[in-house]
């Protein structure tokens, strides 16, 4: 058996708002509110590190899960490559954090789909036995990245920061990983991409694309259908079903598409925004804080990046 044996998740003590968001853009509070659907989202300030966040949260699961930093054999950050500085390795600093010094340490770059590949890599890497424990750890600075003053990219005024510690292995799992799935649709690599500023580098959209609406879902509902169909699941069998939350409704209606019923997914929309890979775990650890888990629960994590790509991973609850 492996899969998760425990996780944290954590937000940074910084905020933008939406009148600020507005001021900066020149967008009516409303339009900016229609997009954020919240008063503010989390970032992290110019005077907390992300990487010291994301070892905090990294330590109390190793702590409580009882694995000592030796036992550690992978470490890997996810997310999009906005870490704490470029040309630098997130995943090797907090490793010397924890004193965790014989294992691979390395970044994963997809995304927000990023959270679904690096928990396949590490999986694959346990159910191989090549390594015993491994740390998935997202936490980036994914907001600076966000131009505030274009009036085009409210749509990307959502954007937030989190972090989050995953530690997998093949003991004391509580979510056996049952199944991974990615894929990408590479004729939408250009639809976003950066650029360099005397502001640093920023996230442009690259003009429109109404379809794109229609793409993701079809994507969801291919990856979904396939996860059911191999697990001989059917809809009504999913407990919990945990989405990125970029888009409210895209994500009400992929439900609805799918059969399952509205209250067996998380809409964190009023109270967070995007936050990036850390998304599904926030939901996660919602459902935990809630009593809502239980023995024998079927959760799929549905999880989407700019490139595109798209990933579900389906787990069950012990």
């Amino acid at each position: 058996m492996v899969g998760i044996v425990d996780f944290e998740v954590g937000l940074p003590s910084g905020r933008v708002t939406v009148p600020w968001m507005a001021e900066r853009s020149g967008r009516p509070e409303a339009d900016v509110l229609a997009w954020t659907h919240c008063a503010q989202i989390p970032v992290f300030d110019e005077f907390e590190p992300a990487w010291e966040l994301v070892a905090d949260l990294a330590r109390k699961v190793l702590d409580r899960a009882g694995v000592p930093p030796e036992r550690v054999d992978q470490v890997i950050v996810a997310g999009s490559g906005e870490w704490d500085l470029p040309a630098w390795s997130p995943a090797a600093k907090v490793a010397d954090e924890l004193g965790i010094t014989a294992a691979h340490c390395f970044e994963v770059v997809n995304f927000c789909t990023a959270s679904a590949t690096a928990v396949q890599i590490a999986a694959d890497a346990i159910a191989s036995g090549r390594v015993r424990n491994a740390l998935v750890l997202f936490g980036e600075r994914t907001s600076r990245s966000v131009d505030y003053t274009d009036p085009e990219s409210v749509s990307m005024f959502n954007t937030g920061d989190a972090a989050a510690a995953v530690l997998l292995g093949a003991t004391g799992v509580t979510f056996e990983l049952l199944r991974s799935r990615t894929r990408t649709d590479p004729a939408w690599c250009d639809f976003y991409s950066g650029e360099y500023t005397d502001r640093g580098v920023i996230t442009r959209r690259r003009g429109r694309q109404l379809n794109l609406a229609k793409v993701y879902l079809d994507n969801y509902l291919a990856l979904v259908g396939d996860t059911l169909s191999t697990l001989d699941w059917a809809a009504a069998d999913v407990d919990h079903f945990l989405i990125n939350q970029m888009d409210r409704r895209m994500h009400e209606r992929l439900v609805r598409k799918l059969g399952i019923p509205v209250e067996r997914s998380v809409f964190n929309y009023e109270r967070l925004g995007h936050m990036g890979c850390a998304d599904p775990f926030i939901a996660l650890a919602d459902l935990q804080a809630a009593n809502r888990l239980r023995s024998g629960d079927r959760i799929l994590m549905a999880t989407s990046g700019t490139g595109f790509s798209w990933g579900v991973t389906a787990f069950r609850h012990n």
